[in-house]
């Protein structure tokens, strides 16, 4: 005879739970094919790059935003950056390319950015007035 026991119960439920999460997470990440920016308005209007002969990369920035010096130009160094190189307030921000042209950072290393300076921005909004620490 097979009886309910506390152990099997809890077993269920969280073979449950877990489905219930896996899938809430596989929805969430195709709901949308789209690169995620910092600043949606940045990008109105903007129709990719297509037809852009001989554009190389992103373009070098320095700006202020929210009170942060953020700034990126292209670098000479090791390829896994992508060949560019972020700082904010003089750190350098840890970024890379996906090799589908879209950008990622440590600090918001799941979502995807469509350039480095959306990467910046979102890295500045999400550490809410913090020191960025470098990697060491």
């Amino acid at each position: 005879m097979s009886q309910l026991t506390r152990r099997r119960a809890l077993g269920a439920t969280a073979t449950v739970v877990t489905g219930l999460v896996l899938t809430g997470f596989a929805r969430t990440a195709g709901a949308s094919s789209e690169p995620r920016t910092a600043d949606p308005k940045h990008n109105a209007g903007h129709q990719g790059h297509a037809g852009h002969a001989g554009h190389e990369g992103p373009q070098p920035f320095s700006e202020t935003f929210r009170g942060r010096r953020i700034e990126g130009a292209p670098s000479h160094g090791d390829g896994h950056h992508g060949g560019y190189a972020v700082r904010i307030d003089g750190e350098e921000l840890h970024v890379m390319q996906n090799a589908d042209s879209t950008w990622v950072s440590v600090i918001n290393h799941y979502e995807t950015f469509a350039t480095p300076r959306a990467v910046a921005r979102a890295a500045v909004i999400e550490l809410q007035g913090s020191e960025l620490v470098p990697l060491a």
